[in-house]
């Protein structure tokens, strides 16, 4: 593997996925338009992602990936098709460069084609092998790929392993190439295969074809075939040797392969010999130590191209960032209504040059079409070189005017009905009326300029307080539609805002790994501190965002384990959460327990409420636990939001916090003050307070 996987790496790579049968399908992402990434479950070991790069390369990878905030179209249809699904087998298509992903589904079975040849693609088949949804569509000679057609492979290539020696001799006796093109085209090996067959078969690059070889080819390329079922690994083929230690994985580390890495293979063939390896288990752990951190930025380049065509992106967007696509926008019209405008200008002046050639056009035509009708008229024009074509609906024709030379050149649309007067001035009218278009796009590309130029002032001044832009957000968090939380090591904590929220936590968000947190007061929130679902620090925080505000990426995967102490202050969020906080105590007790010790079936004669649980088996009590707060300043995804936790974990991670505890000051308060200080919404404030309050400390969150 160069530039993209050979049939020999695709072969090496369905082998080492088809191990993987029976793994479900947990999630399905789309970070950029070039890559779908499937997260897997296996029955046994970690989750890990499946990574598809169009058109390049195909590995599984357990990296830390950033993901959109709102998955893309193909990866909705995606999630409604396999999620839950098990993987069934994999499979290459003879030798080329098609894998075959098999999914067995409630809806039945379904299929995932990977064509990695030209520019690649990927389609979701049904059960009758017809398109669900291609990635992109494209029409080829013989076959459509596109929703609702029946899905058609590629012409099947030859396959190496089915080649006899005569069938060789054959193709190298008829081919007037050398021997490593004739191989690499004929026998479908490719450019790196055949020269290794060529090379071990004890040839120069340059050796011509003859049959007389064929027998030599025939067992030089069998034993590299069986090689390859048997001996299958990964090894990184390196340019040069690298200054710096790579045996320890890190950011050094991606950046020294990026550098050194020549390709990735799953055999050491003879144009290997001499040049320095790095040798792994498996060709995708091979794909992922070299072009691995490249892949998991995906979402980082999608983000930043679409800042530097300046396009609407789905995150957040600042009011100068609009105003300063509008007005890329209405320059972009206002040129191109200066050059309609010449442009008919021009057409109503070669019209009336030419007076006598379109005359004489409109007298022959509406002469034929009296005399033989329109239909025969728009047959005879095909075979004149004056006329393009005849639109009977619209009575017009499409024709060309002479050039310098007296030859057919300029287009034009003439209405047969109407004189050469008429026509040009028909020319001329559009131009006018394009020149009247451009005079309210000035003043509008003018009233741009004037918003623009306060909307940077008001960002300045706001910059100089230490406020936030109004940002626009398509779609909310989907942790904030609860009471949320982050706690040391990254987890994240969810509770119910209601009875409904309760049930949505147990039902949705409450896993085996994860842990059940209830404060001992009725009506409490249900709280679920979650074991792998939560925050990593954002490598590559949004642009707009101050460097002393901590920025974090929602995680499937967070490294660190739950413990006795994550779990305590977990606690002081759940009792905060409860109505303790506006009860007018300062301490209360709260339990958890594990997810299985939660039910909703009641004892015999008794039910159980909407938001309701029974709790069986024991429980592990916090007692005596101080109600109190922190309030920082952070950002989640890019977007600049209010966080409530412990205030130790709010200290070390904020530099702008204030502590808080139960008072008489109305949230409501407290929530427009945060609002001036910081210029983030209050709907996005007045739910992170969990009621009237006290402001106990200030750390530079409030002005």
């Amino acid at each position: 593997m160069r530039g993209s996987m050979s049939g020999l790496d695709l072969r090496a790579i369905a082998t080492e996925l088809d191990r993987w049968k029976g793994a479900y399908v947990k999630k399905c992402y789309q970070p950029h338009y070039e890559q779908v990434v499937l997260r897997l479950n296996p029955k046994e070991g970690k989750q890990f992602d499946l990574i598809i790069i169009r058109g390049k390369r195909v590995y599984t990878s357990q990296r830390d990936r950033p993901m959109p905030m709102q998955p893309g179209q193909f990866a909705m249809l995606l999630r409604k098709n396999l999620r839950n699904s098990r993987l069934t087998g994999v499979e290459q298509l003879g030798f080329d460069r098609v894998l075959r992903l098999s999914f067995d589904t409630k809806d039945g079975q379904r299929t995932l084609m990977i064509e990695m040849f030209r520019d690649g693609n990927v389609m979701l088949l049904d059960e009758n092998e017809v398109i669900i949804q291609p990635l992109t569509h494209t029409t080829y000679s013989h076959r459509t790929i596109k929703r609702g057609h029946e899905y058609i492979p590629p012409p099947e290539a030859v396959d190496p392993h089915e080649l006899s020696k005569i069938d060789i001799a054959k193709m190298l006796g008829e081919s007037d190439r050398d021997l490593v093109r004739t191989l690499a085209g004929k026998a479908n090996l490719g450019g790196v295969l055949s020269e290794a067959v060529v090379k071990e078969a004890g040839f120069e690059i340059d050796h011509p074809s003859s049959e007389n070889d064929a027998e030599i080819v025939h067992q030089t390329l069998s034993n590299i075939l069986i090689r390859l079922e048997s001996e299958s690994k990964g090894h990184l083929v390196l340019e040069s040797l690298p200054d710096e230690d790579i045996e320890t994985p890190g950011p050094n580390r991606d950046k020294i392969l990026d550098e050194i890495v020549a390709e990735a293979t799953p055999i050491l063939l003879a144009n290997h010999s001499g040049k320095h390896c790095i040798n792994l288990p498996t060709l995708c752990e091979a794909v992922d130590a070299w072009k691995g951190a490249h892949d998991a930025m995906a979402l980082a380049r999608r983000e930043a191209e679409k800042a530097n065509v300046a396009a609407p992106g789905r995150g957040v967007s600042t009011p100068v960032e609009r105003l300063e696509r509008r007005l890329i926008q209405q320059e972009k019209a206002l040129s191109g209504f200066g050059s309609k405008v010449e442009k008919q200008q021009a057409l109503g002046h070669a019209i009336q040059n030419n007076w006598t050639h379109v005359e004489s056009l409109l007298t022959q035509v509406n002469q034929a079409i009296e005399e033989n009708g329109w239909d025969e008229v728009k047959k005879m024009a095909k075979g004149i070189e004056w006329i393009e074509s005849i639109d009977p609906a619209a009575k017009t024709m499409l024709a060309k005017l002479p050039d310098e030379d007296g030859r057919p050149n300029q287009r034009v649309t003439l209405h047969l009905e109407e004189s050469v007067h008429q026509n040009a001035q028909r020319q001329f009218d559009a131009a006018r009326k394009q020149k009247n278009k451009s005079v309210g796009a000035i003043e509008a590309l003018e009233q741009t300029k004037i918003e623009l130029n306060r909307a940077q002032k008001k960002e300045a001044k706001m910059e100089a307080s230490g406020q936030f832009q109004a940002f626009k957000r398509s779609k909310r968090l989907w942790f904030e539609n609860h009471r949320w939380s982050i706690l040391p090591g990254g987890h994240l904590l969810v509770g119910g805002r209601d009875a409904k929220g309760n049930d949505s936590i147990v039902k949705k968000h409450l896993s085996d790994s994860d842990r059940y947190l209830h404060a001992d007061i009725h009506g409490a929130p249900s709280c679920s501190l979650r074991g792998n679902i939560g925050f990593t620090p954002d490598p590559h925080p949004a642009p707009h965002l101050p460097e002393d505000i901590p920025a974090f990426r929602l995680s499937d995967k967070v490294d660190s384990e739950l413990d006795e102490n994550i779990t305590q202050d977990a606690a002081r969020l759940a009792l905060a959460w409860s109505r303790a906080w506006n009860a007018g105590g300062g301490h209360g007790t709260v339990y958890w327990v594990k997810p299985s010790q939660v039910s909703k079936t009641a004892e015999t004669g008794e039910s159980l409420g909407r938001g309701a649980f029974v709790i069986r088996g024991q429980r592990t009590w916090f007692k005596d636990i101080n109600l109190n707060l922190g309030l920082g300043l952070i950002a989640v995804n890019g977007v600049p939001l209010i966080l409530a936790s412990t205030p130790e974990y709010v200290s070390k991670i904020c530099s702008r916090w204030v502590r808080i505890a139960p008072g008489i000051t109305k949230k409501e308060e407290l929530t427009n003050r945060i609002y001036r200080s910081t210029g983030i919404p209050t709907d996005d404030i007045l739910p992170v307070i969990p009621g009237n309050c006290e402001i106990v400390e200030n750390f530079g969150l409030l002005t």
